[in-house]
């Protein structure tokens, strides 16, 4: 990094959570060191009007500076936009700042003109008040955070804590295969290369490398073409890889690298050992290309059946999320058992679970003639009775009548429901005649005679 006053503690990873080692503290200088540019300051802490990416102006906050090398030792300033989540945060040049007057007393008398620049997305054209179901949901399709006091005390230390740690995003891109991927999130990886501005990483062994011209040479070396492990599914040009994180433990490593640089809070497991992981694949005549994956525990005390879930950017909203959830509860059914996410999911996530349960049970409803009970939707699709029964009620299909949840579906709701864009059959599903998967053995405990 290139401004030698401006420092982070450094960042360990162990198995239950990212952690700070060395000193803790916040270094002061940092909070005290302003950066001239072009007869302006700049100052650490300080709000100012920045121009994002899509020409809008909002208020935001410089958190930390650096001289980039990768584009020729320009002084950057990572800054995060206020109301905004922090996949939006980011490293811009001064020329995107308006630097004809500081943002003063943030928080309290702000000129209106300003708060509106911030706020105006909340606005339906009319002077009508957003409800609370309406902020509700601009902030999930938003993606905007809670403040720590809708928190209760014990996540907000935890959220503070992990704020603290990941705060600035280093990498801003990585280049996988033929995309170039801004990064939304920090993620861990090692000193020299989690301070770059930009990571290499083979689509193949997802090695990861600082310079182009090591990517370039690695890329014309490298013998793999498809992720370690047994492929269980292939069908046309998608393909599925069962990858044991005690077999392939690097692997494993390096794809939770990857995916914590769009994940917000996913714990980082470096001790993957429990794992089991399922590579999401396109193929094509020159390998198979990641698209996402779903990581799940050996053995899960708590029935979940997916850790963690993600699809990379390129090939988001195409259907292949929900298929990872759609293998996981075949998985599931193989087994014999009904499974659900690890909590918490992300924002995304959340998202992705609601469509997919919400279009799993408007189909056995809209073909199922006679009575169903909560049990049986249960043993058919492997989904928990307490994930039903949330889905039904979103639905505004269940009541709580006589001391238990009855389903409540007319026809015409089911018909409603599915024509909604929302939960319309998704694009790619899972074929289960593809599936060439044996669920493993279970270790039972042999009492010892006596």
């Amino acid at each position: 990094m290139g401004d030698s006053e401006c420092k982070t503690a450094n960042v360990k990873v162990s198995h239950n959570k990212l952690s700070l080692s060395g000193n803790q503290k916040e270094n002061k200088d940092t909070e005290k060191c302003n950066v001239k540019s072009e007869g302006h300051t700049v100052e650490i802490g300080g709000h100012y009007l920045v121009q994002r990416c899509d020409n809008s102006w909002h208020i935001a906050e410089v958190i930390e500076t650096r001289l980039n090398e990768q584009n020729g030792g320009k002084q950057e300033y990572y800054v995060h936009y206020d109301a905004f989540n922090r996949r939006l945060d980011e490293w811009v040049e001064v020329d995107r700042f308006d630097l004809t007057h500081k943002v003063e007393d943030h928080g309290h008398g702000l000129n209106k003109e300003i708060v509106a620049i911030t706020t105006s997305d909340l606005s339906d054209g009319t002077d009508r008040k957003i409800t609370r179901n309406q902020k509700r949901k601009h902030d999930e399709i938003n993606h905007v955070q809670k403040t720590y006091a809708e928190m209760d005390p014990t996540t907000a230390a935890l959220e503070k804590e992990h704020e603290a740690i990941t705060k600035v995003k280093y990498i801003d891109k990585i280049q996988i295969g033929k995309y170039e991927i801004d990064a939304w999130y920090f993620s861990p990886y090692p000193e020299e290369y989690g301070k770059q501005p930009k990571l290499w990483i083979c689509e193949y062994c997802l090695k990861y490398m600082r310079l182009e011209k090591s990517y370039r040479y690695h890329m014309s070396e490298c013998v793999h073409r498809q992720p370690p492990g047994k492929e269980i599914y292939r069908k046309q040009k998608i393909s599925v890889f069962e990858v044991d994180g005690k077999d392939h433990k690097i692997y494993c490593q390096t794809v939770c690298l990857l995916a914590k640089l769009f994940l917000d809070h996913k714990t980082l497991y470096f001790d993957v050992e429990p794992f089991v992981f399922y590579i999401l694949t396109e193929v094509d005549r020159h390998g198979c290309h990641l698209v996402g994956y779903f990581s799940k525990e050996k053995e899960s005390p708590d029935g979940n059946n997916l850790a963690c879930i993600l699809t990379l950017p390129p090939y988001q909203r195409k259907g292949y999320g929900k298929f990872l959830i759609a293998f996981s509860y075949e998985l599931s059914k193989l087994e014999g058992t009904v499974g659900s996410p690890e909590k918490p999911l992300s924002d995304l996530g959340k998202l992705s679970y609601r469509s997919y349960w919400s279009w799993v049970l408007l189909e056995i409803l809209r073909d199922f003639k006679g009575t169903i009970s909560i049990r049986e939707l249960s043993e058919m699709t492997s989904i928990t009775q307490s994930d039903i029964i949330s889905t039904l009620q979103m639905l505004n299909m269940v009541k709580y009548w006589k001391g238990q949840h009855v389903i409540c579906v007319t026809p015409k709701l089911v018909e409603e429901h599915i024509k909604s864009a929302q939960y319309k059959r998704p694009p790619i599903t899972v074929d289960p005649e593809y599936l060439r998967w044996t669920p493993p053995k279970r270790v039972t405990k042999v009492q010892k005679k006596s």
